[in-house]
């Protein structure tokens, strides 16, 4: 279980910061920045783990609970599927992180970020492999950027209903290859990521 050993040990003002939605074929990606307070309160910190660990309803009571924690701080990023397309996946996924990291109160002194890639953020900055599941700001993080994601593929669903959005956040399900091939590509497609560039050359070449 992820713990506060890290945030503890820098003694100052810590972000945890991650991000959802690198590898799906639709969809913004979607960043978070999280500070918990000195000391988060158990029942708090009980609810936090790796999002990918926890089921869709642990990870909306995780959401509620940080959004009802007292001292707790949460910014939020997004980058779109324009942008992904003009830096690439990996620079929009930093992108997101700075958007995230700006919609903080304060700027932190520094940011713990999941992951081995260095973001260019407006502070000091440790990268933490496996870091939603070592640090709870970073669960936090992981948490606040999945739930937002998720809810906001739910609302794209209700305009696109094809392709399941709703049930696969815009992965690439079968179901949603499916509908690829039937109903075609939207704006919401990455058009550069591969799977869905074979069905745009499709629809061109038809």
């Amino acid at each position: 279980m992820p713990d506060y050993s890290r945030e503890a040990r820098h003694g100052g003002r810590v972000a945890g910061v991650d991000e959802a939605g690198c590898g799906p074929l639709a969809g913004p990606v979607i960043a978070a920045a999280v500070v918990l307070p000195a000391a988060p309160g158990e029942s708090l910190c009980s609810l936090l783990n790796d999002s990918k660990k926890l089921t869709e309803r642990q990870r909306r009571q995780a959401f509620d609970a940080l959004h009802a924690e007292p001292g707790v701080e949460i910014g939020v990023g997004a980058a779109s599927v324009r942008e992904i397309h003009e830096l690439n996946i990996l620079n929009a996924s930093q992108l997101a992180m700075r958007r995230a990291i700006s919609r903080l109160r304060h700027l932190p002194e520094l940011a713990l970020v999941d992951g081995s890639r260095r973001p260019a953020l407006p502070c000091a900055v440790e990268t933490v492999v496996g870091g939603d599941a070592l640090s709870l700001s970073i669960a936090a993080a992981s948490v606040v950027a999945k739930v937002t994601r998720d809810r906001a593929m739910h609302r794209l669903d209700r305009r696109w209903p094809a392709y399941g959005w709703a049930k696969n956040a815009g992965y690439g399900t079968k179901k949603h290859r499916e509908a690829l091939a039937v109903s075609g590509v939207t704006p919401h497609h990455r058009q550069d990521f591969g799977t869905v560039k074979r069905y745009l050359q499709q629809e061109l070449y038809s």
